[in-house]
C-alpha cells in the first residue's frame, strides 16, 4: 500500500512545498490580523453570536455555491467525520462565539493578543499528543514570543476587580485553548479526502448550531444593515472563514503544528498594529518592545520551518 493511502478512501494528491505553505500562512495571518477591528465596527451594528452566524452563513453559501458550480461537492468519506465535527463544531462554531462575546469586553488589539496565545498551549499539546520535538530554535523562537506578548499585553496596567475584564480574559482564553486543540488535531489527522471537500460541510455545521444558538443566547436578531456592515460581512464571509478556515487546514499537511503555532504569534502583531491605525488604541514603550519580540520570535519560526519542515508522511 502506498504511504499515503488510507484503508477504504482516498488521499490529497499534492501537499503544498514548504515556500507554499509559509506563504499561505503568511496570508492567514496578515488577514487574521487585520480582521480584529473589522470584527469590533461590524458589533455596532449586530449582537456577539448572531455576528458569528451571519458570519459562518456567508461563508457556507459562497463555498457551497463554489463547489456546486465546479461540480466538485461531495460528502466526506466517513474517515474524515471527525476533522469535519471537530473543525465545524469547535474550531468556527464553538470559537467565533467566543471571540465575538470577549470582544464585547476588550479592545480589539488586546484581544487578539490574548487569543493568539493559542500557539503557545498549540506547543505543548503537540509534544504530546503528536510526538513533535522542540528543536533548540523553536524554544529560542517561543520564548522570545511569549515574552513579546506577555509586553504587549502588559497585563499590570489592568484593573483586575473590574468584573468586564475578568469575564472577557476568560472568554477569549478559552478560545485560545479551544484554538490550541484545533491545530494539533488538524495537523495529526490523516486525510482520506482533503480540507477542500471538507470545508462547505464544516461550515454547514457551525452555521446551523450558530443559528440554534445565537436565538436561545440573544433573542430576535437586531441587525443594522448598513453598506458598511454588509462589506464586514462579506469580507467575514469570504476571506476571514471561508479562505482562513481552509488555508489552515492546507498548511497543517506541511508545517508541523509547532511552527504552525509559533508563526501565529505574528496575528496579535498585526491585529495591534491594524487596530492602532484603524481604531486608535495605543501602545506604550513596552509595548513596542513585545512587538519587536513577537517579530522576532516569528522569524526565527519561519527560517526554522523554511530548514526543517516537510510534508507530513501519511
Amino acid at each position: 500500500m502506498h504511504g499515503d493511502q488510507i484503508p477504504g478512501g482516498t488521499t490529497p494528491k499534492h501537499h503544498p512545498s514548504v515556500p507554499v505553505a509559509l506563504i499561505l500562512i503568511g496570508l492567514i495571518v496578515f488577514f487574521l490580523g487585520i480582521n480584529w477591528p473589522i470584527m469590533k465596527t461590524g458589533l455596532e451594528s449586530i449582537t456577539p453570536v448572531w455576528f458569528a452566524a451571519v458570519r459562518v452563513g456567508a461563508a457556507a453559501l459562497v463555498v457551497t455555491t463554489a463547489g456546486l458550480a465546479t461540480k466538485r461537492l461531495r460528502v466526506p468519506p466517513r474517515h474524515d467525520l471527525p476533522i469535519v465535527l471537530t473543525v465545524g463544531l469547535g474550531g468556527i462554531a464553538l470559537q467565533l462565539g467566543l471571540v465575538f462575546t470577549g470582544l464585547q469586553f476588550i479592545p480589539a488589539g488586546r484581544s487578539s493578543v490574548l487569543l493568539w496565545t493559542a500557539g503557545l498551549w498549540a506547543v505543548p499539546m503537540a509534544a504530546v499528543v503528536l510526538r513533535e520535538h522542540m528543536t533548540g530554535r523553536r524554544w529560542v523562537g517561543l520564548a522570545v514570543g511569549i515574552a513579546g506578548i506577555v509586553a504587549l499585553f502588559e497585563p499590570w496596567q489592568f484593573d483586575w476587580s473590574d468584573r468586564d475584564i475578568l469575564i472577557g480574559h476568560g472568554i477569549l482564553l478559552c478560545a485560545a485553548l479551544v484554538a490550541g486543540a484545533i491545530i494539533v488535531h488538524t495537523r495529526g489527522h490523516r486525510w482520506a479526502s482533503g480540507p477542500a471537500t471538507a470545508l462547505p460541510w464544516q461550515l454547514g455545521i457551525a452555521t446551523i448550531v450558530l443559528l440554534v444558538a445565537a436565538p436561545l443566547v440573544e433573542g430576535a436578531p437586531e441587525i443594522d444593515w448598513s453598506p458598511g456592515f454588509i462589506a464586514i460581512v462579506a469580507y467575514e464571509g469570504i476571506i476571514a472563514t471561508g479562505f482562513v478556515s481552509w488555508a489552515r487546514q492546507v498548511v497543517a499537511l506541511t508545517l508541523s503544528a509547532m511552527t504552525i503555532s509559533l508563526i501565529f504569534m505574528g496575528v496579535p502583531l498585526v491585529g495591534l498594529i491594524s487596530s492602532v491605525i484603524a481604531t486608535g488604541e495605543t501602545v506604550t514603550l513596552v509595548g513596542a518592545l513585545g512587538i519587536l519580540g513577537i517579530g522576532t520570535g516569528v522569524a526565527i519560526s519561519v527560517l526554522t520551518a523554511a530548514g526543517e519542515d516537510s510534508p507530513r508522511p501519511r
